[in-house]
């Protein structure tokens, strides 16, 4: 790693050095779980008002239920307290601005890599993306009809979440 990671380990031992976590579980204090994008402008707990061990943060490219978030949300509810999930995706997302065949021809052109056995889940409709994954997480035959199922757009020049929508 040659030095790579020097920075990140400085800050770390910054960190660990007045750390005050050591009593929180692993299970959600708030019963939240947030699924959100990836992209670093999002500060989920922060723009939120939690604080460490309140939530489950799933991110990915896109905010996009996928069956890995199925299967840790399933693990999140059972043994973890989430009892409610909020999908957050955000304005100027990088994958509402393309299709697959856009990010594929860009990533082959650009780095000579074929990547058309991956698909991105690009989102052309932010909003009719958001309502499909909604929609598939109150679907699944592994979680509780009863579980509270939100979403909303986190706007990343406001710091504001649009008036939620819940299933």
């Amino acid at each position: 790693m040659s030095g790579a990671f020097d920075d990140l380990l400085a800050a770390n031992e910054k960190y660990a050095s007045d750390f005050s976590h050591s009593d929180l579980t692993g299970r959600a204090l708030k019963g939240l779980a947030v699924v959100t994008c990836m992209d670093s402008r999002i500060d989920p707990l922060g723009l939120l008002g939690l604080q460490a061990g309140d939530a489950k943060i799933l991110r990915n490219a896109g905010a996009r239920v996928t069956d890995d978030v199925l299967r840790t949300l399933v693990l999140a509810v059972y043994l973890l307290g989430v009892d409610r999930v909020l999908v957050m995706p955000h304005t100027d997302c990088r994958m509402a601005k393309s299709t697959d065949e856009q990010v594929h021809d860009l990533i082959s052109s650009e780095y000579g890599v074929d990547t058309r056995s991956l698909e991105f889940k690009t989102v052309p409709d932010q909003h009719e993306a958001l309502r499909h994954d909604l929609t598939r997480i109150k679907a699944s035959p592994y979680l509780p009809r009863d579980l509270v199922v939100g979403g909303a757009l986190y706007d990343v020049h406001t710091g504001r979440l649009q008036p939620p929508v819940e299933l």
